[in-house]
């Protein structure tokens, strides 16, 4: 009998810790370890508007390299279309040659000129980064999913030159 109490009180023990640090509010710990979460190298372009019935969208396109050697692309546009979502693409060949299409993005919200489903688009290939100085292609943003008319295009890599770099 004795320990068949000692096995409840034990158990009670348990459970009573299990459930006290299932409701614990822990703080967010905001720190990173040395070198990590900060992005340093980047290759800037622009994005000009094509401009179908004036909408003027333009801004920029960065692509980031991460420490795991990853590219992290990043988009900022202008006078996007609230409601609409934007799809990205890039492109083989210069601005106008609509032949290749190379990566699918995700696509821009209109409501805020930015990738609707993260702040980046992660390639992860690793070799990516590093060739896009070199690369023949372009991008465009389109005005809707089921809409190919292209609102703003930009050259990349040999088709362009960089707006800015680090």
């Amino acid at each position: 009998m004795e320990k068949h109490i000692t096995n409840i009180l034990l158990v009670a023990l348990i459970s009573v810790g299990l459930l006290s640090c299932e409701q614990e509010r822990l703080e967010p710990i905001l720190t990173t370890a040395e070198g990590g979460g900060t992005l340093t190298q980047y290759i800037a372009y622009s994005v000009e508007s094509t401009d179908p019935g004036g909408a003027n969208v333009n801004g920029r396109v960065v692509f980031w390299k991460n420490n795991l050697d990853q590219t992290l692309v990043q988009i900022a546009l202008y006078n996007t279309i609230e409601g609409e979502m934007h799809p990205a693409v890039i492109l083989s060949g210069p601005v106008g040659d609509e032949t290749t299409t190379m990566m699918e993005l995700d696509d821009v919200s209109g409501d805020t000129g930015e990738f609707g489903s993260s702040k980046f688009f992660v390639i992860s290939d690793t070799a990516f980064y590093d060739s896009i100085l070199e690369m023949d292609a372009h991008i465009n943003i389109y005005l809707g999913p089921s809409d190919n008319t292209i609102v703003a295009t930009g050259g990349l890599g040999t088709n362009a030159e960089a707006v800015e770099s680090n």
